[in-house]
């Protein structure tokens, strides 16, 4: 039994799917499609599933669906957290090894920036006084006048 329906664009665009995929929707099948098992292996790694499911099956149909992606979505949780658990250990240890490495590099940086503005205020230090100096009477004039 070869069984099948038609999904509709507009009734993606209807329920509120994501401009992605409602372009690429568009892109592979036009206005209309009709869904067959094979249609959806097809294009599996392409389209967003639990949206669609959520959205486009009935309670008795999402019910079977959630029953029959359990499994995987526990194997997918599984290898993710070791995955993630090893980035962190990684991740972790480069950071410790830039800081260590830029540590010294930082400290330096900061010793000459502390330099550097210690100069400007001493250079600046004058031609500041003198501008305000010259700035207070200027005030005065035209607050008065």
């Amino acid at each position: 039994m070869n069984a099948s329906r038609t999904l509709e664009l507009s009734t993606l665009i209807k329920l509120g799917a994501c401009k992605g995929q409602v372009n690429l929707f568009r892109e592979k099948f036009g206005f209309s499609v009709e869904v067959t098992p094979e249609l959806c292996i097809g294009v599996a790694a392409q389209f967003d599933w639990g949206w669609a499911a959520r959205h486009l099956l009935s309670a008795p149909a999402w019910a079977e669906y959630e029953r029959v992606t359990a499994p995987a979505w526990a194997e997918y949780e599984r290898v993710r957290a070791s995955a993630s658990a090893e980035y962190e250990r990684v991740r972790a240890s480069a950071w410790a090894e830039y800081k260590r490495v830029t540590a010294p590099a930082w400290a330096e940086y900061e010793r000459v920036k502390a330099q550097a503005w210690a100069e400007y205020e001493r250079v600046t230090a004058q031609a500041w006084a003198e501008y305000q100096r010259v700035m207070a009477p200027a005030f005065a004039e035209g607050y008065i006048s």
